[in-house]
């Protein structure tokens, strides 16, 4: 098996779209938006994101996106945040979502920003990679998205 990381680019946004929607369609809960949302987004929709300066990685077996995962710095802010983290069930234990997450705290400690994120009440699995990872929770709980129960977190990586 052929596996790359790769940093989404703007010829990518086909990849991203599919392994979004994938994400979407296998983990409904753990996005604040929806697959319905996310399939009506328009092709220039998934171009910006692509070509964006928010760093997304994906990971490649033989040419398929089976991980992903991004980062996005608000403007002024001293705090960037990780998002989007998903692995593909046939994928899973194999360490991409541990690897991408690591690349991302690196690509923010470069920055010497903050590192911060949400995880969805109930995600044990991703809760236990982040607080592996150094993360804490900040106390602060928001809703997922509107419309849900729901509720996530705020962790923020310790040092």
């Amino acid at each position: 098996m052929n596996v790359e990381v790769r940093t989404i680019t703007a010829g990518d946004w086909p990849l991203f779209r599919d392994v979004s929607l994938r994400a979407l369609a296998d983990s409904p809960d753990a996005f604040r938006r929806t697959l319905a949302e996310a399939q009506a987004l328009t092709e220039d929709f998934w171009r910006q994101q692509a070509e964006g300066s928010a760093p997304i990685l994906v990971v490649l077996e033989d040419g398929r996106g089976v991980a992903v995962g991004g980062v996005f710095t608000p403007p002024d802010s001293a705090v960037a945040y990780v998002w989007g983290m998903w692995t593909a069930p046939e994928a899973r234990g194999r360490g991409y979502a541990a690897g991408l997450l690591g690349d991302l705290v690196k690509l923010c400690r470069d920055r010497d920003l903050g590192v911060r994120l949400h995880v969805t009440e109930g995600n044990q699995a991703a809760r236990r990679l982040y607080t592996a990872h150094g993360f804490k929770s900040t106390g602060v709980w928001e809703p997922l998205r509107d419309g849900s129960a729901l509720q996530v977190e705020e962790l923020q990586l310790v040092e």
